[in-house]
């Protein structure tokens, strides 16, 4: 298999787009945050000291992704024309999802995980004075499509 980030000497590389056509790309990554049920009952009723932890990891995604160009060395950095981070609470987790659109030559599939990994890093270092035992997981690419632009 050939990596398109990797040049013939073995040598990293960053992938040459500029031949790419400018289309309008959306990409939808999801990822969890496992806690105990009084955890989750806390954010709901708006009992965490620090604040809203779902409010904070919204805009931490949202501010995460118009970074990834900065946070992962061969990701191109885009115009992203809109990030959304939303959440569903159930009993003994959260689940992210965030999405992901940019009118350019590159996907934004890295754009939708970072919101996502780092909304759920902000919800944990939200609620780790209150549980100990949450785990973030499950973090994936759900879809990636192109539109014309």
């Amino acid at each position: 298999m050939k990596f398109s980030h990797i040049d013939e000497s073995g040598s990293v590389k960053m992938v040459d787009v500029s031949g790419k056509p400018v289309v309008k790309r959306i990409a939808v990554a999801t990822g969890a945050v496992h806690l105990k049920a009084e955890t989750a009952e806390m954010i709901t009723d708006g009992l965490i000291k620090k604040g809203d932890p779902l409010a904070t990891a919204r805009m931490a995604g949202i501010m995460a992704a118009k970074r990834t160009g900065d946070l992962i060395p061969l990701c191109h950095p885009l115009p992203l024309d809109r990030v959304s981070v939303d959440f569903d609470i159930e009993e003994n987790r959260i689940d992210i999802r965030a999405e992901a659109v940019a009118t350019a030559r590159t996907g934004v599939e890295m754009e939708a995980l970072t919101a996502v990994s780092v909304a759920a890093l902000t919800i944990y270092d939200m609620c780790k004075a209150v549980d100990k035992e949450m785990t973030i997981g499950d973090i994936r690419l759900q879809s990636k499509t192109k539109e014309p632009a």
